[in-house]
């Protein structure tokens, strides 16, 4: 076997929880086989990039074995090379978080706030 329809090659290795969801990705464009778009129906090599957004990521993989049967997850990452490039890391601050439905502020509350917001805490 040295190649497979993608739809079924990204539910295989775990990519996407169901073959439905991976050719759904492939109809909405956002699957690309060597930077070209594909369809469920496109073949998958060894050596091929696979670029597939999941979710809020867009996953970069590199086949490196091609399978038609779903593996446990061990198997199943032994089949590509995640390229996916890391998140740039952003600028943390911290967020002054109220509990929800508590109510407007005191007067208390919103000094502790104002101070916060102004970096004096």
């Amino acid at each position: 076997m040295e190649s497979t329809r993608v739809d079924r090659w990204l539910w295989a290795v775990r990519l996407t929880k169901t073959r439905t969801d991976a050719a759904a990705a492939c109809r909405g464009g956002h699957v690309r086989v060597n930077g070209k778009p594909a369809k469920a129906a496109t073949n998958v090599t060894p050596g091929d990039e696979v670029r597939a957004r999941v979710g809020a990521v867009t996953r970069v993989v590199e086949v490196v074995r091609v399978i038609q049967k779903r593996v446990g997850a061990p198997d199943a990452v032994t089949c590509y090379i995640d390229r996916t490039p890391k998140p740039p890391p952003e600028a943390f601050a911290p967020v002054a978080a109220r509990d929800r439905g508590a109510g407007r502020p005191t007067k208390r509350d919103r000094r502790v706030i104002d101070k916060f917001r102004s970096g004096g805490l």
